[in-house]
C-alpha cells in the first residue's frame, strides 16, 4: 500500500513546456510515472519526451479520461488559474511546485479544493513519492538518484523541505529502513495539506508502521499534529527532527522557507518540541539519530 499514488496513478503536468517542467517530465517518466498529457496554452500538437501537449486540461480529459492528478509548474501569476482549471475538470490530487504565490491566492485554491473534495500538496514543494511505486514531483531528482535514496519499507516521511525529505529518506535507507510514502508539504506559510491532515492517510495505510518528520520554526503545524495524535490515539510511533533551534532568540526573523517566521512563543522550536514530546512524539537532536529512535519506538509498540 501507499498513500495518494501508486504505479497505476495517472497525472498531467500543467506548464509542461517550461524548463523546470521539462526536467520534471523526464525524471518522473524515468521513474515509471504514467503521465498522460501536458498543458501549455498555444502549444497543442507538440510533445515533451513523448508526452502529448494540449491547450487545456479539458482537452486531455476528453482525449484520455480524467487523470488522477496534476503537477502544476507555471509562473506564480498563472498558478491560481491553472489549479482552478484542474479542480473544475475533476482532478483530485494537485502537486504545486511553484513558489512565490501570494498567500491570498493560495488560500483560495485550498478552499476550492476542499469544496471539490480534492487534495493539494504544496505550493513550493517537491511532491510525493512511494518508493518502487511512483513519484509525482521532483523528489530525489533524476531516477537513478531517486532509487538510491528511496527504498520501499514501513516508514512514512513528512517534511516541509523537499531537500530534507530526501536527506531523511537517504538516512533511513542507509540504516536499512525503507519508506512507504514520503510527502514534501511545502515551506510556505499556507500549504494545501498539513502534517495533521496527512495523518489519517498514514494511519489507514497498513504498510506504514512509523513516521519520520522534518520540522522548522514558525507556524502551528506541530501543535496541530500533537493535538491530532493525542485526540486520535495514533497507532504510529513518530520521530521528529526540529531544525533552526537557534531562531528562538530571533523572533520576527525568517530563515529559509517563507513559513519559518517566528511570530510568538508558540512558533518557537522549544515550544514545538515541548508540545510534541507531551503528545508522545520523540524529537531527535540530529538527523542521524532518527533510525535508531524509530527502531526503539517500533519495538515498544509491537
Amino acid at each position: 500500500m501507499s498513500i495518494f499514488i501508486t504505479k497505476d496513478t495517472t497525472f498531467i503536468i500543467q506548464g509542461i513546456t517550461g524548463r523546470e517542467a521539462v526536467n520534471l517530465t523526464r525524471e518522473n517518466l524515468d521513474y515509471g510515472a504514467k503521465i498522460i498529457g501536458g498543458v501549455t496554452p498555444g502549444r497543442r500538437g507538440r510533445d515533451v519526451y513523448g508526452v502529448p501537449v494540449y491547450d487545456s486540461v479539458k482537452q486531455i480529459a476528453e482525449a484520455h479520461g480524467t487523470p488522477d492528478g496534476s503537477i502544476v509548474s507555471v509562473p506564480p501569476r498563472f498558478t491560481r488559474d491553472a489549479v482552478f482549471e484542474a479542480l473544475e475538470n475533476g482532478i483530485k490530487l494537485i502537486v504545486i511546485v511553484t513558489e512565490n504565490i501570494p498567500r491570498g491566492q493560495v488560500a483560495q485554491m485550498v478552499e476550492l479544493a476542499n469544496l471539490r473534495g480534492a487534495r493539494i500538496i504544496g505550493p513550493n514543494c517537491l511532491g510525493i513519492i512511494s518508493p518502487d511505486e511512483a513519484k509525482m514531483g521532483g523528489m530525489g531528482g533524476p531516477a537513478a538518484n531517486t532509487r538510491q535514496a528511496y527504498t520501499k519499507g514501513p516508514i512514512g516521511v513528512m517534511s516541509r523541505s523537499g531537500g530534507m525529505t530526501t536527506e531523511i529518506a537517504s538516512t533511513l535507507t542507509a540504516a536499512g529502513l525503507g519508506q512507504s510514502t514520503c510527502v514534501s508539504i511545502g515551506g510556505d506559510a499556507i500549504v494545501g495539506t498539513t502534517y495533521a491532515e496527512l495523518m489519517p492517510y498514514f494511519e489507514a495505510d497498513s504498510e506504514t508502521q512509523a513516521i519520520a518528520i522534518y520540522s522548522e520554526p514558525g507556524g502551528r503545524m506541530e501543535a496541530e499534529l500533537a493535538e491530532w495524535v493525542k485526540t486520535n490515539n495514533s497507532r504510529l510511533p513518530i520521530v521528529a527532527f526540529m531544525a533552526g533551534r537557534f531562531m528562538d532568540e530571533m523572533q520576527g526573523m525568517r530563515f529559509g522557507h517563507a513559513g519559518t517566521i517566528v511570530e510568538g512563543k508558540e512558533d518557537t522550536t522549544s515550544e514545538k518540541i515541548e508540545r510534541m514530546e507531551a503528545a508522545g512524539i520523540s524529537v531527535a537532536e540530529r538527523i542521524e539519530e532518527i533510525p535508531d529512535l524509530l527502531r526503539k519506538r517500533m519495538a515498544e509498540a509491537s
